[in-house]
């Protein structure tokens, strides 16, 4: 059953892309995949963007670009090279299913990522939003890219107090805005809303309604109710997992493990850990039942790591062992050190290993320093 979505006010929305565009014209921001926006830097800012901010992605985005410049070279990357790119943006699907799409374009469109909406909504990874981001800003179409920003730039416009949590808010908000665009002007009418929400009406505390080139057309800026928008259901708390994790080293080498190859943080590079909040004496006995030979233990700081539905709740231990953990060639079964665990050095992790940085608290002996 097709939900019933009000917008309201709309007859606002024609007198707003004049006074918009000017304003996004005389002070956009320089940023690397606006100053030279080519299909392929529009669409990594897109998937990179996604749940990071931007002071965030900047240096990312260059280095990716530096290894990866282009479709083919993103298309036959490899795994682990991939991942160790990715590495602090979080999300590592968004990687994965990158370089899904781009083996799709090199396959199906000759190594030419599509211009049309309709076929880069086909693409893995690519939702309705950044197909029209890609086709809008990269190729000069018009179908309106609608994401949080431009979610709560509307609703207090429109004092719209539909669930923007919900698709068929979503796609109204998208048609009206369609029936109002310039044309020629989708990819500078995306970006512009974008701006406004990231730049001026934002999304905690008081937004700078005098800067905002639309403030004489905002409903809740006239009605001085502009944080009472946009709506949202609450959503689910977090489900809380407690851990230990375990820096295990070995003649200044540490044990890192590869994690499985589906579920959270798939695929990726870990430090051992067991569930629950372990005091020293039940870490001992772990040891001591998997035979490694523990020549001490100390503790490390407490850590939290959030992720989207989960929380972890981490305590750590750094445990030093035996040297000649390593050094018995036969006897170690299918539990065993040797076989369980790679070991490196730090420098090596660093550089190599995509480690996620729910794990990096714990890579030093200290804690809470990352690589």
């Amino acid at each position: 059953m097709k939900q019933s979505i009000h917008i309201p006010n709309t007859e606002i929305l024609p007198d707003i892309p004049e006074p918009l565009l000017k304003w996004y014209r005389a002070q956009a921001r320089s940023l690397p995949w606006r100053d030279e926006p080519t299909p392929y830097r529009v669409w990594l800012s897109e998937i990179m963007l996604q749940q990071t901010r931007v002071a965030a992605v900047m240096p990312y985005f260059e280095r990716f670009l530096s290894a990866l410049p282009d479709v083919p070279s993103l298309a036959d990357c490899d795994e682990e090279t991939l991942m160790k790119l990715w590495q602090g943006l979080g999300y590592y699907n968004r990687a994965r299913n990158l370089q899904k799409a781009a083996r799709i374009i090199m396959e199906e469109h000759k190594g030419s990522i599509p211009s049309s909406f309709e076929e880069l909504l086909a693409l893995p990874g690519i939702g309705r939003y950044t197909a029209a981001a890609i086709s809008s800003i990269a190729y000069g179409g018009n179908h309106p890219a609608v994401d949080g920003n431009v979610l709560r730039v509307v609703t207090r416009l429109l004092l719209c107090s539909e669930d923007i949590l919900k698709d068929a808010t979503k796609r109204a908000i998208e048609e009206k805005l369609q029936a109002i665009y310039p044309e020629g002007e989708g990819g500078d009418m995306n970006q512009a809303l974008m701006e406004l929400g990231a730049t001026i009406c934002l999304p905690n505390g008081e937004p700078h309604c005098g800067a905002c080139p639309l403030r004489r057309l905002c409903l809740a800026h006239a009605e001085n109710c502009m944080t009472d928008y946009p709506h949202k259901q609450k959503k689910k708390s977090r489900r809380r997992e407690r851990m230990t994790i375990l820096h295990m080293e070995r003649n200044h080498l540490i044990a890192i493990r590869k994690r499985p190859k589906a579920g959270l943080l798939a695929g990726l590079w870990e430090l051992p850990h067991l569930s629950g909040h372990k005091t020293e004496e039940e870490v001992r006995r772990w040891c001591q039942r998997r035979g490694y030979p523990l020549r001490s233990i100390s503790p490390l700081p407490p850590a939290r790591h959030i992720f989207s539905h989960v929380e972890w709740d981490m305590v750590g231990w750094r445990l030093d062992l035996a040297s000649s953990v390593m050094e018995e060639s036969t006897a170690y079964g299918p539990d065993s050190l040797k076989e369980e665990f790679q070991w490196h050095s730090i420098e090596t992790i660093a550089a190599e290993y995509s480690i996620p940085a729910a794990f990096q608290y714990y890579l030093y002996p200290i804690g809470n320093n990352k690589i």
